[in-house]
């Protein structure tokens, strides 16, 4: 069975009347991890723009800025990729030395929970900071982990494909077609959220154990079985948590799953936050606007040109 596919992705947004677009800002090209991967892409934009560039956020994400002068009444955006998704070894990463074991924090204490010596060995110019700020971890937060952490592993790598899978039951997936993120709280309040919620979490519990944790957004490809048992290939969009260990860089688990990510996903953009890694954000005027979106993935065969 071939290993390259096909995706197409296109976004559509209609509004009921002529709207000016302040500029969009499109984060929906694979990042540099994923750019072995890929073999083609192309973005298409209509109706047609002023402007349109590619630019790199402060996150190290590929986006496209498109700015429209005039009014419109649609916004349609096309992504078009062939990846190749040969099965990958998740587990294929050598940790440092100092980070095979870790060191649980203790809570009830307004200081930041700390893992030592983690991020001694980190490169200085990897602003770890910036996705340890452990603010969105409440009372709900602590409690779980309370209640979870005695029975973890010691083994860091053995103790997140633990917390991942804890956070999985947890957590039953839903499907939230609205805008927005909720907070890990809330999540956890009523025990379902779509995977950018469950993603969140999990990046919220990682980073009050010490961990530096960012939200990704991306596409999963994958086989699926149709009713009659034929093998199908679906595509969504997607999120997942990542957390920096030493050695290994940043190590992607799917909070849907309970998996860690592997050649099925494809990392578009990540972010400290779940705001700055948003498929496609901007500012329009005050309008009524419908939103629809569809994806199709294809094997691709390779053709005998003899």
């Amino acid at each position: 069975m071939s290993s390259y596919v096909l995706l197409r992705h296109h976004t559509c947004y209609r509004y009921d009347r002529p709207v000016s677009l302040g500029p969009q800002t499109i984060r929906l090209k694979p990042m540099a991890v994923a750019q072995p991967y890929i073999q083609t892409y192309a973005l298409h934009i209509a109706p047609p723009y002023t402007t349109q560039t590619w630019q790199h956020d402060v996150h190290g994400n590929t986006v496209a800025q498109v700015i429209f002068d005039e009014r419109v009444t649609f916004f349609d955006i096309t992504i078009e990729l062939e990846a190749d998704l040969t099965p990958r070894d998740p587990f294929a990463f050598d940790l440092h030395t100092d980070a095979t074991v870790w060191q649980q924090p203790e809570f009830g204490q307004k200081s930041k929970a700390m893992v030592q010596p983690f991020y001694v060995h980190a490169p200085a110019n990897t602003p770890l900071h910036l996705y340890q700020d452990a603010c969105h971890a409440g009372a709900r937060c602590e409690r779980f982990l309370a209640h979870w952490l005695p029975k973890a592993p010691t083994q860091t790598v053995a103790m997140l494909v633990a917390l991942n899978k804890a956070v999985a039951a947890h957590v039953g997936y839903q499907l939230r077609m609205e805008p927005g993120v909720w907070s890990p709280e809330e999540t956890l309040a009523k025990q379902s959220g779509s995977c950018r919620d469950s993603a969140w979490l999990l990046v919220a519990l990682l980073r009050r154990m010490g961990f530096a944790a960012r939200f990704v957004s991306g596409y999963l490809i994958q086989n699926t079985q149709s009713p009659n048992g034929e093998d199908v290939l679906t595509c969504d969009l997607h999120a997942w948590a990542e957390t920096y260990l030493p050695g290994a860089g940043w190590v992607g688990f799917d909070t849907t799953s309970g998996l860690l990510t592997a050649q099925a996903h494809v990392a578009l953009a990540a972010s400290p936050t779940p705001e700055d890694a948003a498929p496609v954000s901007g500012l329009l005027d005050h309008c009524e606007a419908t939103f629809d979106v569809s994806m199709q993935a294809e094997r691709l065969f390779l053709r005998n040109c003899a």
